[in-house]
């Protein structure tokens, strides 16, 4: 017995690496056509040998199939095709058998095609992980095999270059893009004395760096063996089939076998088998999967298996990574903070000037800023960079730097504000100098997608019980953005390993979801139910270890695509416990002797035929799903859009105003009011009216009714009322006179409350109406 098994197994083991859906249904099709031609014209033995040879050639890989299965210690569909096979050759039922054949061969060719995997190699991981390094001894500098590196090695990383192994910085300090690892765009400055992990890019100058640890035991080669880990115990998929077979298989044996053992006939036997071949199961529920993999194709949502869209369908939980996930991982200008006496257009301009020519993250924030609020730049001249500090130049004939500041550097009271407000805001700052003199500071973050609280919202409504962000951050930002989406929870500062262990402990406890964009995320993914990559900016390694992939770099597609899963699913269990319950009935006819097992292969054909038709409704666009937006109404998202890009001066000249007022409320804060009532008058004012009469009503279909809009519409009632204070409070002071005492308090406070609104307003419109259009 043994000597058999042995003898199998490499030819189970062969025909299991080789693709024999699309020869084995070619085979069959090609058999039963034969066979009919054959019958057609009276030639009726040879018509009988062509379907004998389709039912036969779908024996051989039915029974590998089943021989796998049992050896994993499962008995699926494929056992009752098997059954009724044999049977119809063995009572003579041979186009029984050549379209029962058939019907196998589709569902397996259709099943192969949608859960055919791609590579989980992470290529990408290994490409960026460095294969040398340069040793510094005495006598000068060497590039050896990485292997050869030991502990303590002196080692010299250049700029743009991958630190090779873990280590301590020796050299002055460090610059350092850390986002391979914690996802976080932001560079960071790591000085003398402090670790540095493999894996990160130096984004300044040459450095010296002491090693800490060999090439296997450094954060990098970790991360890459935790990949290889995650995907390698991520359990398969059970086939929907095969869990409604548990049931369905001993069910139709034991009809079978009563119906033999009740009339002594063994091709009632046969019949009830092959009206009970599982065809609805073999075929619907691919066809409603791969339907479902076609449609998300079409909304930029790529599905790699039939499993992942299947698994998707029953999730409860979802992790996400923050940084380019929820954010839009690119730094943005936060605010602007000027020194008294300047405009804060003019600190922006001044250091987008500058910065045109560098090539840091933050440089190209500021310029992008600068240019989407049409500001003119000037070109400078004798520009330097210097890694980790900054940019200098001239601009318009002054010296100007823009970047850190210089240690012991003097901080006036408004440049504390501008530290206190990028402490508390989660912010970088980059600090602006003309002539020597600190004129302004630049406040940037990474924001928040627009479209983030409203796919949260929809996956709320889709049925996800739990969502949870999973983030290499600080804990005080990442809270910040776990308050504003109502997650239910924030794990922070985690590295790639305390990621794993994360997805691990909720997949304990529900089908788990896991989304990131970045190489760091990258284990995180393989190691969840259904890993879902951002893979329209995201890295590749992210997007080879996940089951899934958006493919725009859009996060609402999330919500779509959870939605569309579950659709699917939902459509593939109706169309196989439909075609069940009518395989029911004719079995129960068949047991009766009233089908014969041709008649019953044609009524078994009627049935696939029926939840066919049923599963392809995945391909249909669910009507309850994301409302259409008309040509019209997406150019007037777009165009409102690009004046909340074009208005945020106006938001700045309000806040500048209502500072101003506080510290010096003398004639230059009475100008700095005047300007802001001309920017309202001129600028904001006419803005809200044309959203209020033409966007507003434009959205209504779409949201619903004009009910919808209410709330939108109450605020701008409100920015009109505070506009109108606002200028009531210029008329009451004289012309050419600095305001009352007894106005201050009253001004200052609509000043600092219609920045408050507005602000709130902005986002609200850009998360709720702006994020609708693609």
């Amino acid at each position: 017995m043994n000597s058999t098994a042995g003898r199998l197994r490499p030819v189970v083991a062969a025909l299991g690496s080789v693709r024999l859906e699309p020869v084995l249904l070619a085979v069959t099709g090609a058999a039963l056509a034969a066979g009919g031609i054959a019958w057609l014209v009276g030639a009726h033995g040879p018509a009988d040998l062509f379907w004998a040879v389709g039912t036969v050639a779908a024996v051989v890989p039915a029974m590998v199939w089943v021989l796998k299965a049992l050896r994993h210690g499962q008995a699926g569909v494929d056992l009752i095709a098997v059954l009724a096979l044999a049977g119809t050759l063995v009572v003579g039922e041979y186009l029984a058998g050549a379209l029962i054949a058939l019907m196998l061969a589709t569902g397996r060719t259709l099943e192969a095609a949608a859960q055919r995997r791609a590579s989980h190699d992470l290529r990408a991981l290994l490409e960026h992980a460095p294969r040398s390094a340069r040793r510094r001894t005495d006598t000068g500098v060497t590039t050896v095999p990485l292997a050869e590196v030991a502990v303590g090695d002196l080692l010299v990383v250049g700029p743009g270059e991958v630190v090779p192994v873990d280590g301590r910085v020796e050299s002055a300090a460090a610059v350092l893009d850390e986002s391979v690892l914690t996802g976080e765009s932001l560079q960071v400055e790591r000085p003398a004395g402090d670790t540095v992990r493999s894996g990160v890019v130096n984004a300044g100058g040459a450095f010296t760096l002491r090693a800490d640890a060999t090439e296997q035991d450094s954060t990098y080669a970790g991360i890459v063996r935790l990949a290889r880990q995650a995907g390698a115990e991520s359990a398969p998929v059970v086939r929907l089939a095969d869990r409604y077979a548990a049931w369905f298989l001993p069910l139709t044996l034991a009809v079978a076998g009563l119906a033999w053992l009740v009339s002594g006939s063994a091709v009632r036997a046969v019949a009830v088998l092959v009206v009970a071949t599982p065809c609805p199961l073999l075929l619907a529920a691919p066809v409603a999967i791969v339907s479902g993999l076609s449609r998300a194709s079409r909304i930029g949502v790529v599905v790699r298996d039939g499993g992942a869209l299947e698994s998707l369908g029953r999730a409860r939980t979802l992790l996400l990574d923050k940084t380019g996930t929820l954010t839009r991982g690119r730094p943005r200008v936060l605010d602007l903070v000027a020194a008294p006496g300047v405009r804060s257009s003019d600190v922006l301009r001044l250091a987008a000037s500058l910065d045109q020519y560098s090539p840091h993250v933050l440089a190209r924030a500021v310029v992008d800023t600068a240019r989407e609020r049409g500001l003119g730049l000037s070109l400078p001249t004798a520009v330097t960079e210097e890694p980790g500090r900054g940019v200098t130049g001239e601009v318009d004939g002054r010296r100007v730097s823009i970047g850190r500041l210089g240690p012991g550097a003097a901080h006036p009271p408004w440049a504390r504000a501008a530290d206190n407000r990028a402490l508390l805001d989660g912010a970088a700052v980059a600090w602006l100098t003309v002539d020597a003199r600190l004129t302004g500071a630049v406040l940037l973050r990474d924001p928040l997608r627009h479209d983030a609280p409203r796919t949260l919202r929809h996956l709320r409504a889709a049925g996800i019980r739990r969502l949870v962000m999973l983030t290499g951050d600080r804990a005080a930002p990442a809270r910040e953005i776990s308050t504003v989406l109502g997650l239910d929870g924030v794990l922070a500062e985690l590295s790639p390993a305390d990621k794993v262990a994360a997805v691990r402990d909720e997949r304990g406890r529900a089908v788990t979801v896991m989304v990131g964009d970045g190489v760091n995320d990258a284990p995180a993914l393989a190691a969840a139910d259904v890993g879902i990559a951002m893979g329209a900016r995201g890295s590749t390694a992210s997007s080879e270890a996940a089951g899934i992939v958006l493919t725009t770099d859009r996060v609402d597609r999330l919500a779509d695509a959870v939605v569309l899963a579950q659709r699917a699913r939902r459509i593939a269990v109706q169309s196989a416990l439909g075609g069940m319950v009518m395989s029911l009935v004719a079995m129960a006819a068949a047991a009766a002797g009233l089908l014969p097992p041709a008649f019953g292969a044609l009524l078994q054909e009627g049935i696939d035929v029926v939840v066919i038709l049923n599963a392809l409704r995945a391909l249909r666009v669910d009507r309850a799903a994301r409302p259409a937006l008309s040509p019209a109404t997406e150019a007037l998202i777009h165009r409102f859009a690009s004046e909340h890009d074009d208005l945020r001066d106006v938001l700045d000249s309000v806040r500048e105003a209502a500072d101003r007022l506080s510290d010096t409320p003398g004639q230059a804060a009475r100008t700095a009011v005047e300007e802001v009532h001309r920017l309202l008058t001129e600028r904001l004012l006419p803005h809200e009216y044309a959203e209020e009469h033409q966007l507003y009503p434009a959205l209504a279909p779409t949201l619903g009714g004009p009910e919808a809009t209410t709330t939108m519409s109450r605020t701008h009632a409100e920015i009109e009322r505070l506009s109108r204070r606002i200028a009531t409070h210029l008329q009451l002071a004289r012309t050419g006179e600095v305001f009352a005492p007894d106005q201050l308090d009253d001004l200052r406070s609509c000043l600092y409350g219609l920045n408050t609104v507005l602000r709130l307003h902005f986002a609200q419109e850009e998360e709720s109406y702006f994020s609708l259009a693609p």
